[in-house]
């Protein structure tokens, strides 16, 4: 298992690379191995499994949940998404900086580190669903999360799709301004 930072410019967010088997037949990995996460310093205990699967076009976020904080562990079972977070902690230097990296199923051996105090999003790039599975630190609290839209002009997010498709929950997320009004107290 290979740790790095997904950008040496925010603080906590992992890129996980796993070496899976491969022969003929196909291949075969552990995603998650809790004594090889410990002994890399990650010491989540996981407690919620979540499957979300989403049609082409579709943009999913970007989530918070802040009661209690969640930690997830993500990867891509089917398909390609345009993964994105953005650093909500309100002591960090690098508050609403963003990061985003390409995960796609056919890189089998890639799992993003989400720590807790960033939000979450994604679109899906392929002509096809994805299938993004998630691992949870805490149990879903609907009453505890919030979250940033999509296209808030102060995150610049250079999503790769200009029409997505969105809940009206998440069209209707904060915007920075509204977010520090609320939480930067």
């Amino acid at each position: 298992m290979k740790i790095s930072p997904l950008t040496p410019e925010i603080k906590g967010p992992l890129l996980i690379e796993i070496e899976p088997f491969k022969d003929k037949r196909g291949f075969f990995t552990e995603r998650f191995n809790l004594a090889k996460f410990k002994e890399a310093g990650l010491t989540a205990e996981f407690v919620q499994d979540n499957h979300s699967m989403s049609q082409p076009q579709v943009l999913r976020g970007i989530h918070l949940q802040f009661d209690p904080p969640q930690e997830k562990l993500i990867w891509v079972a089917s398909g390609k998404i345009f993964d994105v977070i953005v650093d909500c902690r309100p002591s960090s230097p690098t508050a609403f900086k963003v990061a985003s990296i390409i995960l796609d199923s056919n890189t089998i051996s890639q799992l993003l580190w989400i720590p807790t105090g960033f939000a979450h999003g994604f679109c899906v790039l392929d002509d096809k669903p994805a299938h993004v599975i998630y691992k949870m630190t805490s149990f879903y609290n609907p009453h505890g999360e919030t979250g940033l839209l999509w296209n808030d002009p102060d995150l610049k997010i250079n999503w790769p799709i200009k029409n997505p498709i969105l809940s009206a929950r998440d069209q209707n997320l904060l915007k920075v301004k509204d977010f520090r009004e609320r939480f930067f107290k």
